[in-house]
């Protein structure tokens, strides 16, 4: 399984980070290509819009198996992570996680085990 991830304050980033995806591929600016399948990390633009760049790399890359996105849950408490849902609704493939900013110990655990039990 291979890992794709879009962070604009570094949040997302911070994840990946954290659960140690050493070879994950960042999207820059959504032309990027990957080969295979892969769980998406993303955030949410503004009141719950997919990001441009993400919307541009799944136009072109079909091997989306999972999403797990990173939200400020304070800021857009009635639009939290709905980048995740909408692009699980639109490719139907899971939401493993919805985190709050970096996550927490406990969410990153569980975004391990689910990502090894997709293995």
């Amino acid at each position: 399984m291979k890992f794709v991830y879009a962070s604009r304050n570094g949040h997302v980033e911070g994840i990946v980070n954290r659960l140690d995806l050493q070879e994950a591929m960042k999207i820059k600016d959504g032309s990027e290509k990957i080969d295979g399948d892969f769980v998406l990390f993303t955030y949410t633009d503004g009141q719950g819009i997919i990001p441009k760049i993400v919307e541009n790399f799944l136009a072109e890359n079909k091997g989306i198996k999972a999403v797990v996105g990173s939200g400020n849950v304070e800021r857009h408490p009635d639009t939290f992570n709905f980048a995740a849902d909408k692009i699980a609704e639109q490719f139907n493939v899971p939401v493993l996680a919805k985190v709050n900013m970096d996550g927490t110990e406990a969410e990153l655990k569980d975004i391990k085990a689910k990502i090894e039990a997709m293995q």
